[in-house]
């Protein structure tokens, strides 16, 4: 199933989060991502009801293994896109910032291949 870039955000934030605590919840999302907990909470259901995260009863939010498997891929095109733009002069927010949109788009092929050359 293909996600929509708002959800793999999601999923990767809640990823950089609990890399920081061992408890997420939708209102350190709303936080992270600077919008409202309504609309946080929605997208939780939804990602929930995909089985791309679980709620426990007390509201922590984890990662299943399949939303574990995405928000990391992500995550790691985030860091690479990041560092290769940053790399050829782009300054480190505008980098970051572009990083964010190119990451949900980018084929899979063209990202192994930017690696495989920024590693020469």
């Amino acid at each position: 199933m293909k996600l929509q870039e708002s959800a793999e955000n999601y999923l990767e934030t809640i990823l950089i989060l609990s890399k920081k605590s061992s408890f997420v919840r939708s209102i350190d999302i709303a936080n992270a991502l600077n919008f409202s907990k309504p609309s946080v909470s929605v997208a939780m259901k939804k990602l929930s009801k995909g089985k791309y995260i679980d709620i426990s009863k007390d509201g922590a939010i984890t990662l299943t293994p399949e939303g574990l498997k995405i928000a990391e891929r992500i995550y790691d095109r985030h860091v690479f896109l990041t560092n290769w733009l940053i790399s050829i002069g782009v300054d480190e927010n505008v980098a970051s910032e572009d990083a964010c949109r190119m990451e949900h788009i980018i084929s899979q092929q063209t990202i192994e291949a930017l690696k495989k050359h920024y590693e020469k």
